[in-house]
């Protein structure tokens, strides 16, 4: 799985998490769970989007070919 769809899965997970806490449908306990669920899924989707920056500010610009 590349970066980006890994991080388009932690996205649709914290989506979910998110209607579910809106729902209102989860005692205190699980919804107490679900929100440190997230704030571990956004730390891994923050290392995703970092992961990215760092390739993306490595990688030689359109028309831009290394010198041999």
């Amino acid at each position: 799985m590349s970066s980006v769809e890994h991080l388009d899965e932690l996205i649709a997970r914290l989506e979910r998490a998110a209607e579910q806490l809106r729902s209102g449908e989860l005692s205190p306990d699980a919804a107490a769970t679900m929100v440190e669920d997230c704030a571990a899924l956004a730390t891994q989707a923050a290392t995703e989007l970092e992961q990215l920056a760092r390739a993306e500010a490595f990688a030689p610009a359109p028309g831009q070919d290394s010198l041999l």
